[in-house]
C-alpha cells in the first residue's frame, strides 16, 4: 500500500523518494497515534503529505517550509504553523483553535495529543478552504505542474528499473504525465 500511494503522489509532482523520506520523518509518531495500526498511519501520512503539497501549490510556500512544519508537529511543536498560511499562528493555543474549528465543520473531537488527529484536523480546515487536490489539479492542468509530475513520474520509473521491479506501473504513470505536459501544457 505505501508504495501505491508514493507512486499515485508522483500525480502531484511528488516523486517516490521524497514521498518516503516524508512518511518516514513522522511514521513513528502516527504509528504511535494509531495504537500501531500500520494501514492507518500510512494512510494519514498518505493525507499528510498530500495535504503538504497541496498547500505548497496553493499558498505558493515552498514545500520545504511546510514539512518543517508538519514534521514540528509530529513533535507536539507548533511554532511553524503559520507556514501553511491558513489562518492560525505559530502557537500551541493556535493549534487548539485550529481543531476546535475543524470540530466545527466536521463533528469530529480531535485530541491534539494525537498526531493523527492533528493531521486530519489540518486537512478538514484545507479542505473547508479549497485547497485539497490543487497539486493534482495544477500537475495536469499547469506547465510548471505538469513538468513537476513528469520530472517525479521519471524518478519513479528510474528507481523502479534499479530496484528490479515491475515497471509497468510506473511507465505508464509517466506516459500520462508526458502526455499531460506536452499535449495540454507546452
Amino acid at each position: 500500500a505505501a508504495r501505491q500511494f508514493a507512486m499515485e503522489a508522483a500525480q502531484a509532482g511528488i516523486d517516490a523518494n521524497t514521498y518516503a523520506e516524508q512518511a518516514v520523518s513522522f511514521g513513528a509518531a502516527l504509528k504511535q497515534a494509531f495504537g500501531g495500526d500500520t494501514y492507518a498511519a500510512m494512510e494519514a501520512a498518505n493525507m499528510a503529505i498530500m495535504d503538504m503539497a497541496d498547500n505548497s501549490a496553493k499558498m505558493g510556500t515552498d514545500i520545504q517550509s511546510v514539512q518543517a512544519a508538519y514534521q514540528g508537529f509530529a513533535k507536539q511543536n507548533y511554532t511553524l504553523l503559520d507556514n501553511l498560511k491558513i489562518g492560525y499562528g505559530g502557537t500551541k493555543t493556535e493549534m487548539e483553535r485550529l481543531l476546535k474549528d475543524a470540530q466545527k465543520l466536521s463533528g469530529v473531537k480531535y485530541d491534539i495529543n494525537n498526531l493523527g488527529d492533528v493531521y486530519s484536523a489540518i486537512h478538514v480546515i484545507q479542505e473547508n478552504l479549497g485547497l485539497t487536490g490543487v497539486a493534482a489539479k495544477e500537475a495536469s492542468e499547469t506547465f510548471t505542474g505538469s513538468f513537476n509530475a513528469m520530472k517525479a513520474s521519471l524518478t519513479n520509473l528510474m528507481a523502479s528499473l534499479t530496484l528490479g521491479q515491475d515497471i509497468t506501473p510506473a511507465l505508464q504513470s509517466l506516459i500520462t504525465s508526458v502526455s499531460a505536459f506536452l499535449f495540454n501544457n507546452l
